[in-house]
């Protein structure tokens, strides 16, 4: 008779279960259901790079992962391996991996059922009126529970696929963040050796003017010049030798900025003085066509992913409205801990299973809440058409600066020659009496400053093909993507 009321029981289980279930159907039919559809927002994409005259590309179109190696400068590669293993900016980025990590394993365990279980002791007492002594009685209890919410609809799937996005963005943000430290770890170590190049010049150029000044003040310890000329050049060198210490603390200031783009305390890098031109060599750059922007460059992954985040949000909002189903089950028992009848403890032992539905029938809040996280969405695809419009600008501007640059160093590199002529001609002439010794050191001197205008150039064409790098997503291999990951 028990076991023919138990399976009874659980038919009317069974029945109530299929009831809720076909309201909820029924109601779900009538909601709508609905979730948010990912639109990317149109964007107009340039057929090709507008590349201005000058700029040199290579037939390659792929960005080889470790590009700046280009530059076949081995102290570069040893900085930006450095700079890989110890930034902080970088270690913050892979924490936060971690933490979006963690936030989504968080969310996937809540489409897991719960288990919880109790167990309780309870001693009484009590004076017995007839004997006068105390009496005792010990009893126990014993209890498990187990929930779990049916994702009929998909709104846990929702929650999991907003946190998987989110945890996608995270991955793109530190490839952005990989990006920007190796680029400027490079234009950082450009300048220090564009700062060697420059301190080199200005001690050729103090020397220089230091003899011409001598020039001068012995033409005017003799009688045959005025004091003007010499005061004129004694300014002269005070603005040179002002300049110099100038350049010798710029190149502190830099290696301070290298260091802490290693991770390490500003004064702990010490980099060898090298020239820049004869240490780092100019590289060309690849084609590539604009629309590979969309899927390389790093925060235009990253704004994808937040925009698909924002729809799936939206989604789980949207499915909150409807009726939520959980299956709850509990059993228990107790008895007196003086027994020791096991069939005691059969009979005593309880269990109850049963499904229970959640209707918002009335909830402003779950509206509101569509209403925000719809508005959420808006804002994501307006920061991934601004990320896009922005990222096609700064290729731009990098092609347009490469492209000028180059333009600039063919006419500088024939000023520079023309100058070298007039030098070794006025040279010769000295040799014969035509030119003065003073005429010599003026045609050395505008040399030097051609020279150095060179120089800056040369950084600067350096820095705006990194720039360009930067710009185009730079490179990236299965490798780095893996120790993103990890």
């Amino acid at each position: 008779m028990q076991q023919l009321s138990f399976y009874k029981q659980r038919r009317r289980c069974a029945h109530a279960v299929m009831t809720c279930l076909l309201a909820v159907g029924l109601m779900a039919c009538a909601a709508g259901g609905g979730s948010g559809d990912l639109k990317l927002p149109d964007i107009e994409t340039p057929a090709r790079w507008s590349t201005p005259a000058g700029v040199r590309t290579s037939a390659r179109e792929t960005i080889q992962p470790q590009w700046w190696h280009g530059f076949s400068d081995a102290y570069l590669d040893g900085l930006v391996a450095e700079s890989i293993d110890g930034n902080l900016d970088l270690r913050i980025a892979v924490a936060r991996i971690g933490e979006a990590g963690a936030a989504l394993g968080q969310v996937e365990a809540g489409r897991l059922p719960t288990v919880s279980a109790g167990v309780g002791a309870t001693v009484q007492g009590a004076r017995n009126p007839m004997t006068g002594d105390m009496e005792t009685s010990n009893s126990y209890s014993t209890n498990a529970e187990l929930g779990w919410e049916i994702d009929i609809w998909g709104k846990l799937e929702k929650g999991v696929s907003a946190r998987k996005a989110a945890y996608q963005a995270g991955e793109a943000d530190w490839r952005a963040t990989y990006l920007t430290t190796v680029s400027r770890v490079a234009t950082t170590y450009f300048l220090i050796r564009s700062l060697d190049e420059q301190i080199d010049l200005q001690q050729r150029s103090l020397a220089a003017a230091q003899r011409i000044y001598t020039i001068y003040e012995n033409q005017h310890r003799e009688g045959i010049g005025a004091n003007t000329p010499v005061l004129r050049q004694k300014a002269e060198l005070n603005t040179l030798k002002r300049r110099l210490l100038d350049l010798e603390r710029e190149r502190e200031i830099a290696e301070n900025a290298i260091a802490t783009l290693l991770g390490k305390p500003a004064g702990s890098i010490d980099v060898p003085v090298a020239p820049l031109r004869e240490t780092v060599k100019l590289m060309d750059i690849p084609g590539g066509l604009p629309s590979d922007l969309l899927t390389r460059r790093p925060d235009i992954v990253a704004a994808q992913y937040r925009v698909l985040e924002a729809y799936e949000l939206v989604g789980e909002a949207e499915l909150a409205r409807l009726p939520s189903i959980s299956l709850t089950a509990n059993s228990g028992g107790g008895g007196n801990l003086a027994s020791t009848s096991l069939s005691a403890l059969v009979k005593s032992f309880t269990f109850g299973i049963g499904p229970s539905i959640n209707i918002p029938i009335f909830d402003p809040k779950l509206k509101a809440r569509v209403k925000s996280r719809e508005a959420s969405a808006k804002v994501s695809e307006e920061q991934y058409r601004k990320t896009v419009i922005l990222a096609f600008q700064e290729v731009e501007n990098a092609l347009v600066n490469l492209g000028s640059r180059q333009l600039q160093k063919r006419e500088l590199e024939e000023e520079v020659e023309h100058l070298r002529v007039v030098a070794r001609q006025t040279r010769a002439q000295l040799e014969v009496g035509i030119v003065t010794q003073l005429e010599v050191l003026e045609s050395e001197r505008r040399l030097l400053n051609s020279n150095q205008s060179l120089l800056q150039n040369h950084q600067q064409i350096l820095s705006d093909t990194v720039d360009l790098y930067k710009a185009m997503g730079g490179g990236w291999s299965e490798d780095m993507l893996e120790l993103g990951e990890s």
